[in-house]
Order: C-alpha cells, then structure tokens, then sequence
C-alpha cells in the first residue's frame, strides 16, 4: 500500500483521541480529487464556520434546533439531494458537496452535522439501512431530519427508527461507511478500479476495519493486473482466515496460486 502525507495525516487523525470527521472528510477526498490542496481544505472548514455563524443564538431544545439548523441549510442555502447524485463520485467529497450544496445522504447529513456542532447543537448521525440522516437532542426521543430532502422532519415514523434503540453514528463509523458508499460508486464501474483500490486503502488505514477488506483488495489487485501485490495479499489473508475457517482459506490460497500462475 503506497503512502503519502496526505494518507499520513488521514491515519493520523483516525487515531486521534478524538478524530474529526470534517478532517477526515477533506483529506479521503485528496485522493479523488488531485486539485484538492491545504488551501482548499480551509475554505471548506472556513465555510462550515460562517454557516455555523449564522444560527441564531440561545437555542435550548432539540425541535428548536432542528427547525433552525433545516431552514438555515436546506432552505436559505438550498442543501438536498438528488437521484442523480448517487452517479457521481463527487458527491462523496465534502468540499464539492459544499460547492455544489448537493451530495449524497451520508455527506449531507456531515455538513448538517458539522455546522450545528460548531454552533453548540446537540447533534448527531444515524445510520438506517440505506441510508442516514441526523438526530438533535437526546438519541432516544429527539428529533430526527433528512438532509437529503432538505431536512424534511422524520419524527419517529419511518419503520426504521421504531424498530429499536437509535444509537448515534461513531466518527469512524462514518468515514468507514463514506468509504464503502465510494468503493460501491467503483464497483459499478470497473473503468474506475482504481478509484475501488484507494478508497480499500483508506479503510484499511482505519483502526478497526472488517478483516475481509484485506481480501476484496488483493482481489481488485489481481482485476487490475497486479498479480503479484494481489497474491501476497491473498496469501496474507488466507494466514487469519485459516484461524477461523480452514476450508476457506485452502480456497483462498488456490486463488493466490492462480494469481501467481498469470504472471508468466
């Protein structure tokens, strides 16, 4: 796995005491976005700022909040979605979702997270199978909006946030998932394989990450001709799996066999 500062200072801050998620946001879109520099990055921090600094002062509830926090971004400053915007990369990019005030879900429900916490909001993330919206106020009865629809107030209706607990979206859980909505956009498109191997790369960089995505990179490895690099890994991988699951990791090492025997 190749390394740069920009990828030093992203696993820097995903073990931070406290990793913050704009930070680590802006510097995963580094990698598809090679405009992207230092300069570019503050003015994304600096215009989460001034739309923090455009909240009203003394809100004390969580429906207060929510109501203000929705008619300052999804209405004054147009903030939604679009079907659309599931087919560019971009809109995984949280400078460009600031841009173009539009995104995906995840990264809509960022930037509504990020300013209301720069302004004091009790403020959350929740993540529904599918999709993922933002809490104020206490988890378990606060109120709940839908940045992708411009805030639109869900209450406690759709069956998803009746169905249990709500429990708030941990910062790397977040990234982790931005990085699988990024590696999903790749895979539906093999042109873009390369887009696929950074975004892998990046979630292995996190402290806790799914032990298979070690195998789904050394099979993008081997897609892209690296035969080598992906029977290493696969050779690597079959070494944890063979903890767990023998049988598994037999198939696993034929795979990194088959790998090697394209080399010639």
């Amino acid at each position: 796995m190749s390394t740069g500062p920009w990828r030093e200072r992203f696993a820097q801050e995903a073990r931070a005491e406290r990793p913050d998620l704009s930070a680590l946001c802006l510097l995963l879109a580094t990698e598809g976005d090679p405009e992207l520099g230092e300069r570019a990055m503050d003015w994304a921090q600096i215009e989460l700022d001034r739309l923090a600094g455009m909240l009203p002062y003394g809100l004390r509830d969580a429906r207060a909040w929510a109501s203000a926090v929705t008619e300052l971004l999804g209405g004054r400053m147009g903030f939604h979605g679009t079907p659309s915007d599931y087919d560019r990369l971009e809109s995984s990019f949280l400078h460009e979702v600031l841009r173009r005030r539009r995104g995906l879900p995840i990264l809509l429900s960022v930037v509504w997270m990020e300013v209301a916490r720069r302004a004091g909001a009790p403020v959350y993330g929740l993540a529904l199978p599918g999709h993922f919206v933002v809490g104020f106020g206490d988890p378990e009865e606060g109120v709940v909006v839908d940045p992708f629809a411009g805030g639109a107030s869900l209450g406690a209706g759709p069956a998803e946030l009746a169905a249990g607990p709500r429990l708030a979206a941990r910062t790397l859980d977040i990234v982790l998932r931005v990085l699988n909505n990024i590696r999903a956009w790749a895979s539906a498109r093999p042109e873009h394989s390369a887009v696929a191997l950074w975004a892998l790369d990046l979630a292995l960089l996190l402290p806790s990450h799914p032990a298979a995505l070690r195998y789904e990179r050394a099979k993008v490895l081997v897609e892209r001709g690296d035969f080598a690099n992906g029977a290493a890994e696969l050779e690597s991988y079959a070494l944890i799996v063979d903890v767990i699951d023998p049988p598994a990791a037999g198939r696993i090492r034929a795979e990194a066999v088959s790998a090697r025997s394209l080399l010639n």
